[in-house]
């Protein structure tokens, strides 16, 4: 693995924890250049990253940093907008708020990040655009109105972006694990209600870093549009 991604800079967003943070260091031991981009970074003046704090939500300042990226070091090689968040309430207790919040993070801001980099990618003919989904964009479950809502929009959005820039170079693929053992579960504590999975038997965050390295790591003459993944 060592080296397989040497000389091509990766952006990943919300890589300060979870499969973000994953898929962030495991791109970087595959040898890529990778810039984090997250809300909150570690506070360490050398971890080995490039690291621009930024909350997603705020049109002004993503496109601040969209602008850093793009003039200092030049169109990505591999994005991964992973940046989400999850909620997880029946639709009667679900406010406005929560449901415009879900989409703010799960849709708007997705669309925002491809809109910045995806037009010089394919100005550079290459590259390798991946967001995470969630077994929520394609499967209905209860409790899950807003997050869904968002989820299968995101879907939606990789579907449409994939046919845009087919024959560009660029590649897109929607990558949709399974429940993922991460600190989005802590408030709900899965392990007391029989009706959802233990954490113990849920994927792990590296499981999902995995898939995005095989997506991004394929010849340039194979796209794959979409990966499902889950728990054995």
């Amino acid at each position: 693995m060592s080296g397989v991604l040497a000389g091509q800079v990766a952006v990943v967003t919300g890589a300060s924890r979870g499969i973000g943070a994953a898929t962030a260091a495991l791109l970087a031991r595959a040898g890529a250049r990778v810039v984090r981009v997250a809300r909150s970074l570690p506070a360490q003046p050398k971890t080995g990253f490039i690291d621009l704090p930024c909350d997603l939500t705020d049109g002004t300042a993503w496109r601040a940093t969209a602008d850093r990226i793009l003039s200092g070091i030049g169109p990505p090689s591999i994005v991964v907008s992973n940046a989400g968040a999850f909620l997880m309430k029946p639709l009667h207790d679900t406010t406005q708020d929560e449901f415009d919040a879900q989409v703010d993070i799960n849709l708007r801001a997705p669309f925002a990040v491809a809109r910045a980099l995806l037009p010089a990618m394919r100005t550079a003919g290459r590259g390798t655009f991946i967001h995470i989904g969630s077994v929520a964009d394609h499967s209905a479950y209860p409790d899950n109105a807003a997050y869904s809502a968002s989820k299968y929009g995101l879907r939606g959005l990789h579907e449409v972006l994939a046919a845009e820039y087919r024959g560009s170079g660029v590649r897109l693929c929607l990558v949709s694990p399974g429940p993922t053992d991460t600190d989005v579960w802590s408030p709900i504590d899965p392990d007391r209600q029989p009706h959802l999975p233990d954490r113990a038997n849920m994927l792990r965050p590296a499981d999902v870093a995995d898939a995005v390295l095989f997506v991004a790591t394929r010849p340039a003459t194979v796209h794959v549009d979409w990966l499902r993944l889950g728990p054995a």
